[in-house]
């Protein structure tokens, strides 16, 4: 549930398909995100799940994997 709901978020963000977008998927090399995207996907992160993410943790979620495992331990 969390991949399809960080999915759904990213494919609107960079308008790509969802389908296309895997846990492997690089928000910086694959989607093309730039700092301020990411902001923006860290922005929407936290809306979404009533959470906190601090700076040192963001720097470290740059795959979607990688943002599904921290929110999962999250929750």
């Amino acid at each position: 549930m969390i991949f399809e709901q960080v999915r759904d978020a990213l494919a609107q963000q960079f308008e790509v398909e969802p389908d296309s977008i895997t846990m492997d998927t690089n928000l910086i090399d694959d989607l093309g995100a730039d700092s301020l995207d990411v902001v923006e996907l860290i922005m929407s992160l936290e809306d979404s799940f009533g959470i906190s993410i601090s700076d040192e943790d963001a720097a470290q979620l740059y795959t979607v994997g990688k943002i599904v495992d921290y929110l999962e331990k999250l929750q």
